[in-house]
């Protein structure tokens, strides 16, 4: 079962997909970085979410 860090960080993945799209679309370098960032910034989150489950105690 996901834990809320998998969930938040794929929200934030799917808003960084979106900033840097639309940064590409409309030549918006800083629109696009931001979106670079807040995509990295939510696989981290993800990759938190993952070893929180690997540290749980299997049943």
């Amino acid at each position: 079962m996901p834990n809320t860090d998998h969930v938040k960080g794929e929200a934030k993945k799917m808003e960084g997909r979106v900033k840097d799209a639309a940064g590409a679309a409309t030549d918006n370098p800083k629109l696009q970085a931001k979106g670079k960032k807040d995509k990295l910034e939510g696989e981290a989150r993800k990759a938190k979410g993952d070893l929180k489950d690997a540290m749980k105690p299997k049943k």
